[in-house]
């Protein structure tokens, strides 16, 4: 069923159609006067043009362009030009031969001078279907652009939403090991009814409100993460008691460093998950500098010559977000030595929002 909208864009483009061939028969009959022919019998040798550049335009605009000239079938598209060329041409010479017999009564002499020039004629005519033609092509080409550039659009957006995902399955993949083992503690620690039991609860609370709603961000204060971090540390202390020498040294030098969240605190945690205990202790080693160009991060610890760290599920996570989130920004060295495991990350955060 025909919509009234539609009812009415359908009768507008009709009036507009007309107004414009009103406008070229008017453009005829002015460009073919001259002073010793009377301005009706101009308008009817106008008139006897009409059709054939009504026709011609119409079929060179809605057949000839569309389906040969802007889908690239050239051949076709010079054929049938020619076709159309040749009908047309045969039609103007019907429309002199009947302006002779109806406007000068075969008097060839009474002519209008203008009207007996064949090229003269075929220029006014065919400039009328050149301009619409480029007019034509001119919008469907606007509208091709438009076309591609929304295509870019929902492409890139869908590549968005691609990567979103990703990012949250990568997230996702960080915190079970760590869950569990804590919950493990807390179980032990509230069965001893230790005192300590309340602020695990208390941090395992704001590391588990920065995994579930912080992390959701695409970037965060840098104070952030290094205050997860130090919450998650001081719970590892608690679980691994006199067993954990670790050093954590600070040196951020502006408050508005911003990073995406969950990027560092996943290489605590591998050092942690993956440490070996050396000597009655498993030793790690942090150093983070930041200022606003640049994130230097560097963590070791203890392990085992049978930890293969390196080629961790997490480890792989970690440089496949980076990859997402700083390609061409970041730098990662990882160092696995006989009985130490290093990490060195640099990042470029100087174009960071």
């Amino acid at each position: 069923m025909f919509t009234t909208t539609f009812i009415l864009k359908k009768i507008g483009r009709i009036i507009l159609h007309l107004l414009f061939w009103i406008v070229v028969l008017f453009f005829y009959t002015n460009f073919f006067q001259v002073d010793n022919a009377t301005y009706e019998d101009t308008l009817t040798f106008s008139l006897f043009l009409m059709p054939i550049t009504i026709a011609t335009t119409y079929v060179a605009n809605y057949t000839l362009i569309p389906d040969y000239l802007i889908t690239k079938q050239y051949w076709q598209f010079v054929l049938y030009s020619i076709y159309t060329l040749i009908i047309s041409l045969y039609l103007l010479f019907v429309s002199i031969f009947f302006s002779l017999i109806y406007i000068s009564n075969f008097e060839y002499s009474e002519m209008n001078p203008l009207t007996k020039n064949v090229l003269f004629i075929m220029t006014a005519v065919y400039l009328i279907v050149i301009i619409v033609g480029a007019f034509k092509l001119l919008k469907l080409n606007l509208k091709q652009t438009t076309r591609a550039k929304t295509l870019e659009t929902k492409i890139l957006d869908t590549q968005l939403k691609l990567k979103e995902q990703e990012l949250n399955y990568l997230k996702m993949q960080i915190h079970p090991h760590f869950l569990f083992n804590t919950l493990n503690t807390m179980y032990g620690f509230a069965l001893k009814k230790a005192e300590e039991t309340p602020d695990m609860i208390l941090k395992l609370s704001n590391i588990l409100d920065y995994l579930l709603y912080q992390a959701e961000k695409p970037f965060v204060v840098l104070s952030e993460e290094i205050a997860h971090i130090k919450d998650y540390i001081d719970l590892e202390k608690m679980r691994f008691n006199d067993t954990l020498n670790i050093n954590f040294d600070v040196n951020v030098s502006s408050e508005s460093i911003m990073i995406s969240p969950m990027l560092l605190l996943p290489f605590v945690e591998n050092s942690f998950k993956h440490g070996n205990i050396s000597n009655g202790k498993l030793n790690i080693d942090i150093k983070l500098k930041a200022d606003s160009n640049s994130i230097d991060f560097r963590i070791q610890n203890s392990h085992s010559k049978q930890n293969n760290l390196d080629e961790g599920i997490g480890l792989e996570n970690i440089k496949k977000r980076l990859e997402l989130l700083y390609q061409n920004q970041y730098d990662l060295h990882i160092t696995n030595q006989d009985s130490l495991f290093s990490v060195q990350l640099c990042l470029n955060t100087a174009n960071d929002a």
